[in-house]
């Protein structure tokens, strides 16, 4: 895929446009987004990372495209099984329902930046070391199977803070109240970071670990930089209106983590037969290529799109007759 120096710095500027949209529009003012407010906007998001994957499609055929829409879907997918997490964060955190616009604005820009330094060390990886494709399809396939643990467990999750924030904390005096939309204040001479900087930083931080996930299971769809860059950002862009769209729906979701596993295992089986189909290594086949049958990306996206399908059905069937269940106990109490 021949990416000409323009169309990345096209590409670039409208990312960087609709976080200025974000920022100037949104963020800048504090409020609370209605239910409609984020409906609206998160459609706008898609369409504009549809529209995007037809500009693919136009320019360097359905091939690429469907490349970009299969990692697309999956980044999103993934992304809202972030959204857990963010929803523990802000509760742990008590952060007020005004600030939350802004502190998952900024976080999801750090994001962006880090996961952009992500994605140029591991296209470089793929570039130059066919055999990382059996340490992404093994990292996968053990996330899938520690998902699918953790789901079967049905234990609540508590966020704990990560070693990076533990060091803010004691490197850096903290106030204990949030002042305003302000990370940074003066007080009695000294600065303080407020509770605002900190939260960020534990969206910003928790989302980079997300990345560890998410990286190879998109260079597991396409090996193309650009798309793999426009997918994580088209995905992290729309993150903040999802999250106040689907905040009150994230405990319906029951099967999400069934679903999401079974992605990565397949997506970690299809790294695997690459790697076989690209064998360089001289212990395995004496280091020629093994002939085995490689996943399309034809199917690879209707297999995403069926399983996350079936996921979501399943999900809000299993808390409809939840609640039909509980409905009588209630009334006989």
């Amino acid at each position: 895929m021949d990416v000409p120096v323009w169309v990345w710095l096209v590409t670039v500027a409208v990312i960087l446009a609709m976080l200025a949209v974000d920022f100037v529009g949104h963020a800048r003012v504090p409020h609370a987004p209605s239910m409609r407010e984020s409906a609206w906007w998160s459609a706008g998001y898609v369409a504009v990372a549809l529209v995007f994957g037809l500009v693919v499609w136009a320019g360097w055929g359905g091939g690429f495209a469907g490349e970009y829409f299969a990692g697309y879907i999956t980044e999103k997918s993934l992304s809202v099984d972030n959204l857990f997490v963010f929803v523990l964060i802000m509760a742990t955190f008590r952060v007020p329902r005004l600030l939350q616009q802004k502190v998952l604005l900024l976080g999801i820009t750090v994001a962006l930046v880090l996961r952009t330094i992500f994605i140029l060390l591991g296209a470089a990886l793929v570039e130059n070391f066919s055999w990382v494709f059996y340490l992404f399809g093994a990292f996968l396939l053990w996330t899938a199977w520690s998902q699918l643990r953790h789901a079967r467990s049905g234990d609540d999750e508590e966020y704990h803070e990560n070693g990076f924030l533990r060091l803010v904390r004691r490197t850096l005096p903290v106030t204990e109240d949030y002042v305003e939309g302000h990370m940074v204040v003066r007080r009695a001479g000294r600065w303080f970071v407020t509770p605002l900087l900190v939260v960020m930083l534990a969206i910003g931080s928790a989302d980079l670990l997300f990345a560890v996930d998410s990286i190879p299971a998109i260079f597991g769809l396409t090996q193309e930089t650009y798309l793999v860059f426009a997918a994580n950002a088209f995905s992290l862009l729309g993150l903040r209106q999802l999250y106040f769209l689907i905040d009150g729906l994230l405990d319906r979701l029951v099967f999400l983590a069934y679903g999401l596993a079974a992605i990565l295992a397949f997506i970690g089986v299809k790294l695997v037969l690459h790697a076989l189909h690209t064998n360089e290594l001289p212990f395995v086949n004496g280091g020629e290529h093994v002939e085995v049958p490689e996943i399309s990306t034809a199917f690879s996206l209707g297999y995403i799109v069926v399983v996350l399908a079936i996921t979501t059905l399943l999900s809000l069937w299993a808390d409809r007759r939840r609640r039909e269940l509980a409905a009588p106990t209630r009334k006989d109490s």
